[in-house]
């Protein structure tokens, strides 16, 4: 994949691609012991950064609203966030690379057997606000029991302290945190499935076709698949576009 001048200026108007993290996601990018960013969306932004043939800056943020909120700012020019119909409003993103489920953390107290019985009780989620899995919550059922937290860690608080009966989340994170909290389970199944993609700035339509292309052939090449392996996630999770 070759691109011209005029693409890599649309993609980084700056002469540098600045890519925001959202750490938020912890499947997809983390610290390493030294505290520096590591992980899968990392590892893409630089794949990129290499075919455009410049460096790459990262932009750390702490929550995926956090970067939806700011597509047009003008503060970052590639991000990595869940499709949403919302954020596609001031995001153009490519097809999704790789798919990961979101599932209901259900507390000591609930008696919940299943997601759908959660639901059906009418029991106080907890969620964090502007999510991927947050957005698709409000759209369903139960969208009016829903309690929002502004991260992660005052919502996983919440639910230690029994202020939700169960939290929602992305699968692998929720399994994590569930071996952590004795009487904790993760509901089956997954209530929703998140795609992630990459994505630029709304109104940059070279740059825009120029990722979609670029997520196709990483895709379709393993790159993906690699890089996902690299960090601890099965690479059955790739999303390989269908000839």
């Amino acid at each position: 994949m070759s691109m011209d001048g005029e693409t890599i200026r649309e993609f980084c108007p700056e002469g540098r691609l600045r890519a925001a993290l959202n750490f938020g996601n912890g499947v997809l990018i983390g610290r390493d012991e030294a505290g520096q960013p590591r992980g899968i969306t990392m590892d893409l932004a630089q794949a990129l950064a290499a075919r455009l043939g410049l460096a790459v800056d990262f932009v750390e943020m702490a929550r995926a609203v956090d970067v939806s909120d700011t597509a047009r700012s003008g503060v970052w020019d590639l991000c990595f966030l869940a499709v949403d119909p919302k954020r596609a409003e001031t995001i153009a993103f490519s097809e999704p690379y790789v798919q990961i489920d979101g599932c209901y953390l259900a507390g000591p107290g609930c008696g919940a057997a299943d997601a759908g019985a959660l639901v059906a009780s009418g029991a106080a989620v907890g969620t964090v606000v502007g999510s991927a899995y947050s957005l698709t919550l409000e759209r369903q059922e139960g969208a009016e029991r829903l309690v929002h937290f502004p991260d992660i860690h005052a919502m996983l608080a919440a639910l230690d302290d029994g202020a939700v009966a169960a939290v929602a989340g992305i699968g692998a994170v929720m399994a994590r945190e569930a071996a952590a909290r004795p009487g904790t389970r993760v509901l089956a199944p997954a209530f929703m499935s998140i795609r992630q993609a990459m994505g630029v700035p709304q109104g940059r339509p070279k740059a825009a076709a120029a990722l979609r292309a670029f997520v196709d052939e990483a895709a379709r090449s393993g790159l993906v698949g690699d890089i996902l392996e690299r960090h601890g996630v099965s690479r059955d999770c790739a999303v390989v576009p269908a000839c």
